[in-house]
This record gives structure tokens, sequence and C-alpha cells, in this order.
């Protein structure tokens, strides 16, 4: 999808407080109407109520989004309320276990995943075949992380773990979407949330500041949506530790591409359709 896109309707988990909230804010302004989701429903309903008083339609929706039929009665709640969405942002998620890899107990580290990684996969699932029934141009986009890029936050593996899978789980979805249906990718920095100690978490940008920013690029279907500039440094760090080890073990050679997962699946389907 090249356009702009122009939404009316928008579903929004983690609505309640936060980024999702800056975001309804900021997509209410622009005329949007959303649907709230959370787990909290009294916090849910302070939400909707600051929305309404501001005079953006807002509804909720108690869902717990590591329950797939929590997220398909989302679904199901939105499209009758609003008939048509525009777009959804798989937002909800919560702060990690801390401790050295080894110390975590395995069973806290998959029920992490169970909402910041599942959480994404069951609002894609749930969303991404009614969004492409309607035929409209919409989007999804996933709340990633710049631990989606690199270790931002020492000691916190169940975190990160689940951040770089969201960002595998958005790269796919976008080759699985029809052509009007865009997905991307939402890379907070460090945001003032209550995602983790409010007197750490209030050094971060202001989550208002932040949707300020990032609303015109989800408008505009960008394929990663950023706000902090200091993020490209780390991510230069890993970057070029990756070239300098392929520059020193498997250096570029004429038909290189012999092994190439993508050209040789071309180079098939090319043979495939010549005969």
């Amino acid at each position: 999808m090249t356009e702009a896109l122009t939404v009316s309707a928008a579903v929004i988990t983690g609505g309640a407080s936060g980024i999702g909230l800056a975001v309804s804010e900021e997509l209410g302004r622009r005329g949007a109407a959303v649907m709230l989701a959370d787990r909290d429903g009294d916090a849910l309903a302070e939400a909707g109520a600051r929305l309404n008083d501001a005079g953006i339609k807002a509804l909720g929706q108690v869902c717990d989004v590591a329950d797939l039929a929590s997220v398909e009665a989302l679904a199901e709640a939105a499209f009758a309320a609003f008939g048509q969405v525009d777009l959804v942002f798989n937002n909800a998620g919560v702060g990690g276990p801390r401790g050295k890899l080894w110390e975590v107990d395995p069973e806290v580290a998959r029920a992490h995943f169970d909402i910041n990684f599942w959480g994404v996969w069951h609002g894609c699932r749930a969303f991404a075949p009614r969004l492409a029934a309607q035929q409209s141009p919409s989007a999804i986009y996933n709340t990633g992380s710049e631990n989606s890029l690199f270790c931002a936050v020492p000691h916190t593996a169940a975190y990160i773990a689940a951040k770089h899978a969201v960002l595998g789980l958005t790269e796919s979805l976008r080759e699985d979407l029809p052509g009007h249906v865009h997905a991307g990718l939402v890379i907070p920095g460090w945001v003032h949330t209550a995602i983790g100690p409010d007197a750490v978490m209030r050094n971060g940008m202001a989550a208002s500041r932040f949707a300020e920013i990032i609303v015109p690029q989800i408008l505009a279907c960008e394929r990663f949506v950023v706000a902090h500039a200091y993020n490209v440094v780390r991510i230069h760090e890993r970057i070029d530790a990756l070239y300098a080890a392929f520059a020193e073990h498997a250096p570029r050679y004429d038909g290189d591409d012999e092994y190439d997962v993508r050209s040789v699946i071309a180079k098939l389907r090319q043979e495939r359709q010549g005969q």
C-alpha cells in the first residue's frame, strides 16, 4: 500500500493507558472513532470517558490478548460497532521478568510471551482476514520496541526475545496480506508509560509527544514507525558487527546467490512457468 491511510475507525489494544491511549487521542483529534481494548475494566472506563469528554467517539471492550477467544470477541465487537475497521494497533504489552536468563523461571517467561508475543499474534490472526475481506485500504500495526533491534535493557531476555519475535512476525505478516492491507511495526524507544517503575519511566519521552510523532507515519503507511534518533547508534553496533563477520568469513563472490533461498525460489518459479 502506497497511498495515505484514512482512519475513520481504529481498534487499539492496551488502549487504557500509555502509548495506546495517547495514539487513541491523536487519532480521535483527527476524526477517528476508536475502540479501546484492555484487561483492566476500570481503567478502560476511565479512558473512554476521558476521550468522550474530549469529543472523541470511544468505545471500550475488556480483552485479554493472551486469550485468542477474547481477541476474536474484540474483532466481532469492533466490526459490529463500526461496520468497517481501518486500523488495528496491536499495542498491549507488559514489562518482562528481570534477571539473568538462567535465573528467570521458564514458566514466567512463557507467561510473558503469552502477552507480548502471542497477544500480537492473536490480534493479527483475528483481524487480518476481516480486513482482507472488506476490500478497502486498512492497516495492522504492531508495537515492537527498540528492543526489537538491539538489547536496550540488560537482564530482560524474555522481553527482548518477545520484541524481536514481534519484528519477525510483522515482517512475515506483510507478505501474507493482500495489497490493500498494510502491516508495519511501531518501534518505541524510551517512552513514559506504566510498563516499568515510574521513577525510571518518567525519564522517557511523553506518550503524547510520541503519539504526535508516530501517527503521521502510521497514516503514511510506513513500514517502520520510529521516534528516537539515538537508536541508530545502537543499531549500527549490531549491524556493523554482522557486516564485519560476513566480510571476513563469508565475503561476496559472483554467483553467491546460489544458496540464497529467495533467489532459488524465484528461479524455480520461473522454470515452472516456462514449462
